[in-house]
Parts: C-alpha cells; sequence; structure tokens
C-alpha cells in the first residue's frame, strides 16, 4: 500500500519495537505504518485510516517512541549504515533572489 514500510524495511527497525516490559503491542508494524502514513501524507491525525487503528492510540504511540528517544536512534543508526558513495548535488537548480544579483552598486 501507498506509504506504508515494505518488508525488507520494516525488517531493518522492527527490532527497536519489540517490548522489553509491560504489555506487549497488538500490532506495532500497523501502528508503525500509521505514523509512516500520517507523516509522508501531511494529513491530520483524525484523519488516519481505521485500518492503522485509531488515532489516539497511535497518537499515543508517536508520542511515547518520540519522548523516549526511540526516533533518533533508529534514525542515528540508520545513517550508519548508509553508503553515500553515490550521493550527488546538483546546484543547477539552486535560483539565486533577484536582490542578489550582479547589478553594479552605486559609490
Amino acid at each position: 500500500r501507498r506509504y506504508e514500510l515494505p518488508e525488507e524495511q520494516w525488517n531493518k527497525i522492527k527490532h527497536y519495537f519489540e517490548s522489553k516490559k509491560g504489555r506487549p503491542y497488538k500490532n506495532v508494524r500497523n501502528t508503525v505504518n500509521g505514523i509512516v502514513w500520517l507523516l509522508r501524507s501531511g494529513a491530520a491525525w483524525r484523519d488516519l485510516p481505521a485500518r492503522y487503528g485509531t488515532w489516539n492510540a497511535v497518537y499515543k504511540c508517536f508520542c511515547k517512541w518520540q519522548e523516549t528517544g526511540l526516533f533518533e536512534k533508529i534514525f542515528t543508526d540508520l545513517a550508519l549504515e548508509c553508503d553515500l558513495q553515490a550521493v550527488s548535488i546538483d546546484s543547477t537548480i539552486i535560483k539565486v533572489h533577484q536582490s542578489a544579483g550582479s547589478k553594479k552598486k552605486k559609490q
């Protein structure tokens, strides 16, 4: 489905969501997919499709994981695995503001 994590990506991060204590999550992948859907679509929490669960439950998980630093840890760990050898930046798409032109300055 659109905006959901494919199997390969889920397998890289699923161990972060394994509960060490307390009650285990019912369907953590579904909750994570709901968060990803929301962030990628730009929709409001209350517009979350029902297939991901109630918007309030997904929101509570998002807040909990954000407060504990889980997302930051995931992003940091995934960044270490990143292969930056093929990354390039094309400066031809950068536009300069008209006031930064090469107009002669008054003396």
